[in-house]
């Protein structure tokens, strides 16, 4: 292993223990125990459950880094959008590193108005909270200067946790906004293994359940594996094109569109928005407001179905956002490639059009796919833990992304070492 990459693995592992430190500091004027069993009774399946699983359980311990890294990756999606919507963003993204960091300022500032938006909203609503089994109340000082402090603090939070992802985005390895993810992700599924055992010693749950329940994550991770592995080979022909003495281009590529183009990003952005009604109505303390609240949990017939709809949409408009078969077709031209069969320009950009359709309905299914059917198969063996197809695309797919970028780092090391022996090898035959 090379000296950079084991730096950098050093880097990773350091930032991460410093984010799971920051997990578990308090924040002052909060019953802890009250908050987490407050947690522990009411439906995890709301915008607090997902973040406090995107967390890794900070929010029902509401600790300085509660809102973990969901403020910057709300605003990230939100800027990357705004580019192509937005003609002025637009430009500034075609204007090299100056523009981009001029975007990565705004999406900062942003991070900041979402994580005040949204620490204003958790300490409102839980001002006034009781535990349901203790009767204890959540916070132990009530009123505005209480509530301004915890929004300030979980604002501080937010902020420190981007910068935290910045860091092992630059000194580490792989996308520091996803492995801060993962990282949540991989605690709250250790924390649902833990009740799954105790469910299991407590006679709740028998071994056929549990095995069930194993075999079902492992078909789900080969699945999802193979999925995001795949993806369509476009042929491409490049014209030979001779300049003096020598001949350019000529030779035989491709160009690969994947499967699932849009990522989990749908998924996320499904979940969020159904996740609302269910929050609302979890605050409201009346029987009918619990009624209709059932309706938009996992287990629930009508979020499904919506979840599905979501899904297929999300899949279609992020594709058209970010991939345009009218410019790959023009860089095709400009370079000098074009696809066997198929004149370039217009012809092209219908061609890809109609191949980039057809694989993304496929993602969309796929996607749908992974997120329900775990959910509903969960949801009957009557496990105590929210942990489903979302969480495991998530899962996959950064530490798939992860593994890739580290062969990076060692096939540039070998090519490195391959140059290094050919220069001097070089020197020495002409010396």
């Amino acid at each position: 292993m090379d000296t950079n990459l084991r730096s950098r693995i050093l880097w990773l592992i350091g930032l991460i223990l410093v984010y799971k430190v920051g997990v578990h500091i308090p924040t002052p004027g909060v019953n802890a125990q009250a908050l987490v069993e407050l947690f522990n009774t009411r439906n995890s399946a709301n915008i607090l459950g997902l973040l406090n699983l995107f967390s890794g359980g900070a929010l029902s311990q509401l600790s300085i880094l509660g809102l973990g890294i969901s403020p910057y990756i709300s605003a990230s999606i939100i800027m990357q959008l705004a580019t192509i919507m937005f003609p002025p963003i637009e430009q500034l993204q075609k204007e090299g590193e100056h523009g981009r960091r001029q975007i990565n300022q705004y999406t900062r500032y942003l991070t900041v108005a979402i994580a005040i938006v949204q620490g204003f909203v958790i300490s409102s609503q839980l001002h006034g909270q009781v535990s349901p089994t203790s009767g204890q109340a959540i916070f132990t000082e009530t009123g505005l200067a209480s509530t301004s402090l915890m929004v300030l603090l979980l604002t501080t939070g937010a902020v420190f946790t981007m910068w935290l992802g910045e860091q092992i985005t630059e000194r580490g390895i792989g996308n520091g906004s996803s492995i801060i993810i993962f990282v949540g992700i991989a605690s709250s599924f250790l924390s649902g293994v833990n009740k799954l055992w105790v469910a299991f010693k407590g006679d709740q749950i028998n071994i056929g359940t549990v095995i069930a329940l194993g075999v079902i994550m492992v078909g789900v991770v080969a699945f999802i594996v193979y999925m995001e592995q795949g993806y369509r080979k476009v042929p491409i022909q490049y014209t030979r094109r001779v300049v003096g003495k020598n001949v350019y281009g000529g030779q035989e590529s491709h160009l690969p569109l994947k499967i699932n183009g849009a990522g989990v990003i749908p998924a996320i952005f499904a979940s969020t928005i159904l996740f609302f009604p269910a929050t609302v109505l979890s605050f409201i303390p009346y029987e009918w407001a619990k009624s209709a609240a059932q309706n938009f949990t996992p287990s629930g017939m009508l979020f499904n179905i919506l979840n599905v709809l979501a899904i297929v949409f999300f899949c279609f408009f992020y594709t058209a956002i970010t991939t345009n078969p009218n410019d790959l077709s023009d860089n095709l031209k400009k370079s000098g490639g074009y696809i066997p069969g198929i004149r370039p320009g217009k012809a092209t950009a219908e061609f890809l059009d109609a191949i980039v359709t057809r694989l993304t309905f496929s993602g969309a299914i796929y996607l749908a796919a992974v997120c329900v059917l775990p959910t509903i198969m969960i949801q009957a063996f009557k496990v105590n833990f929210y942990f489903g197809g979302t969480t495991l695309l998530i899962l996959v797919g950064v530490a798939l992304d992860t593994i890739s970028q580290v062969q990076a780092h060692l096939l540039s090391q070998n090519y490195d070492g391959f140059l290094k022996q050919a220069r001097m090898r070089g020197r020495k035959a002409y010396s």
